[in-house]
């Protein structure tokens, strides 16, 4: 038997938020405004749309050369290896029904030696994410939320205290779709304890990023837990950024979350489906408001390239995907690759590097959406000096169309200067309106000054 996340999401069999939060929910103060962990929107690679659950060391090693050689000099820093890095016999996108997941004494996911050798003698990811940084990379890992159920069964101590898992878990708080994990009781003496220790030992690794899953559905369910993996990182003293997984996060709770995570995906699970595309655009309006320095709502990973274990090629035209990284960047969203990099074609990091682009991403501001007209989608948005606007224009529709906005609008007046950023080159001035004619499901990037 084997659980399939995707297929149980399908079926409708995922959780629905409460409406109101658990009084605790409201306990932890929030870091400071300055140090932010995440200043700017994330920029980087995960394991999951290439490699499922079977990364082992030395794909990771060979994938995070690459990612030094290729990505790092446009930005991309934070290297991740995703889901179940501590299962031995991870093989596919299915999940064992049984699993026994590699642990340390005290019920902490270590990684599976057979899979990560340099981990063997108690040294976990270290000496991994030692020879990551060296490349001028940052080290993450995914993480599940709560304590492993073979941690449970065995009845492990947690570390420096009385307490043991059974103590600790709470076994009617399950993941739908994945079931390597029980819940936390965070009402139970102890559990704050046993998340203290899973972080203090990530942070011993040297852990600069945890994706932390089942944790953002059903969010009031969760939302002590969030707090809990929220304080153990601060205790650790250890600067790790805090990426909530899957959506979609409820848009009721944008302060509690951004309160305390650094990411939180708005979505389930996105892949390279047209149908998914188009419903981030609406995603992505309904949390404009939320998103600030150091908080940042996450549509999910950009699923370019080789993908599905080598299976197939992304299915996203070529203009599907310039929307894609033209509405990731215009909405200042997380940019994480999630193709195979051992086959990174040209087009593909041509999409993935433009400089003009990245700079809409990691430096605009006033970031916003224009209602001017059913059947297409705007954006605009200030750039860094403050001169003129960045101007986005999609056609969502199945034909050709022209779309185009009133400067006005925008907030210009007069003649503007028109810089097309993906042709990185200029094109006519625009005068009372500036329109383009774009592809089906195609995008434009332009700027106005």
């Amino acid at each position: 038997m084997a659980l399939n996340r995707r297929g149980l999401i399908g079926a409708g069999l995922t959780g629905i938020a409460a409406s109101t939060l658990p009084a605790q929910a409201t306990t932890v103060a929030t870091a400071p405004a300055k140090g932010l962990l995440a200043p700017t929107p994330p920029m980087g690679w995960n394991s999951w749309n290439s490699f499922a659950t079977t990364i082992n060391e030395a794909q990771a090693r060979e994938t995070a050369r690459i990612m030094a050689d290729k990505l790092l000099p446009a930005g991309y820093n934070i290297f991740t290896i995703d889901i179940q890095w501590y299962e031995p016999g991870a093989s596919s996108y299915t999940y064992a029904a049984n699993p026994e997941p590699a642990m340390d004494g005290y019920g902490r996911l270590i990684p599976a030696e057979n899979r990560f050798p340099s981990s063997a003698g108690g040294k976990g990811f270290a000496p991994l994410a030692a020879d990551v940084h060296a490349m001028g990379l940052k080290f993450g890992i995914h993480l599940m939320r709560g304590i492993p159920r073979l941690a449970v069964k065995r009845n492990l101590p947690i570390l420096g205290t009385p307490y043991r898992a059974a103590d600790i878990a709470d076994t009617t708080s399950v993941c739908t779709w994945n079931p390597d994990m029980y819940g936390v009781d965070m009402r139970k003496p102890g559990a704050q304890a046993y998340y203290d220790s899973v972080f203090a030992l990530y942070a011993s690794w040297g852990v600069d990023f945890i994706k932390m899953d089942d944790m953002s559905r059903p969010y009031d369910a969760h939302a002590p837990e969030i707090e809990a993996a929220h304080r153990a990182i601060q205790r650790t003293k250890r600067p790790m950024a805090l990426s909530l997984s899957p959506g979609e996060t409820p848009v009721s709770r944008a302060e509690h979350v951004r309160q305390f995570a650094q990411m939180w995906r708005i979505s389930d699970d996105f892949w390279d489906e047209w149908p998914m595309l188009d419903a981030q655009f609406t995603r992505l309006e309904n949390w404009n408001p939320w998103r600030k320095p150091g908080a940042w709502p996450d549509p999910d990973m950009l699923p370019l390239g080789r993908l599905a274990l080598g299976e197939r090629n992304t299915r996203f035209t070529p203009d599907e995907q310039r929307t894609l990284m033209t509405l990731w960047a215009i909405t200042r969203s997380p940019l994480i690759m999630g193709g195979d990099l051992r086959h990174l074609d040209e087009p593909t990091l041509a999409l993935l590097t433009n400089p003009e682009v990245l700079a809409v991403d990691q430096a605009s501001s006033d970031n916003r959406p224009h209602f001017v007209e059913d059947f297409v989608r705007i954006w605009s948005a200030k750039p860094a000096d403050g001169k003129g606007r960045y101007v986005a224009l999609f056609n969502p529709t199945d034909k050709a169309r022209e779309v185009g906005i009133a400067l006005r609008d925008l907030g210009l007046d007069g003649v503007r200067q028109v810089r097309d950023l993906w042709a990185r080159k200029p094109l006519d001035t625009a005068s009372g309106r500036f329109a383009q004619q774009l592809p089906s499901h195609g995008a434009g990037l332009y700027r106005l000054s």
